[in-house]
């Protein structure tokens, strides 16, 4: 077909770079998405319209195209989910980070709820989070869920506790970092483990057309 009937998912698949996917770690978290194919198929239909202009952004700022992702883990593709912790948006900006961000957040406007806005803040702070842990993705995801300070602080603990086989850089599956980070990193792996080899999973994969869906007005 002609280069905009393709599939975005080839994209998507092709731009995946985290070696980890593979990780036997991740079987439960990839067989709950198997056993769950409603509302994988939900949120990623729900995905559609924002897809495109998130896994472009990526590419152009050439980062793994996993972290395109992440909204289904973050907020199930909602652009109005808005957490306990007062996160919002697809990408789930806390307020404060929001700001850092130049996410504008007023009585007229919530930026964090800005498709394009959001997306664009949310990839630059990931991407500052990759280099601040000498481009170790897990570990920039880790610190996107618990904040760069936690993931420090489990890397210092670690070095700290000198365990038997000591690594010199830690991975994310060396670190005791909180509960809900600890789950949330192979969920995200195991999501673009689960899209790769939809075929095989036999799930399939809602069509989503390679070009805009949306117009940025």
């Amino acid at each position: 077909g002609s280069p905009g009937s393709q599939s975005l998912w080839s994209e998507v698949i092709g731009g995946m770079k985290l070696t980890s996917r593979s990780d036997p770690r991740l079987a439960p978290h990839i067989l709950w998405y198997k056993n769950n194919p409603d509302y994988l198929n939900r949120v990623l239909k729900r995905g559609r319209p924002y897809l495109y202009h998130i896994v472009k952004r990526a590419q152009r700022k050439n980062l793994p195209l996993e972290l395109a992702l992440l909204p289904v883990v973050e907020s199930a593709f909602r652009a109005y989910a808005y957490s306990p912790g007062r996160a919002a948006g697809l990408w789930q900006f806390i307020p404060e980070t929001g700001k850092t961000y130049g996410l504008k957040q007023n009585w007229w406007i919530d930026e964090r709820r800005s498709i394009i806005a959001s997306t664009d803040a949310a990839l630059h702070f990931l991407k500052d989070m990759s280099r601040e842990f000498k481009g170790d993705w897990l570990l920039a995801l880790a610190a996107y869920n618990a904040g760069a300070g936690n993931v420090r602080k489990a890397i210092r603990k670690y070095h700290q506790s000198k365990k038997k086989g000591h690594k010199k850089h830690p991975t994310f599956w060396d670190l005791k970092l909180p509960k809900e980070t600890q789950g949330y990193v192979p969920r995200l792996l195991a999501l673009a483990r689960f899209i790769e080899t939809s075929k095989k999973q036999g799930f399939k994969l809602p069509y989503i057309p390679n070009r805009p869906l949306t117009a940025i007005v």
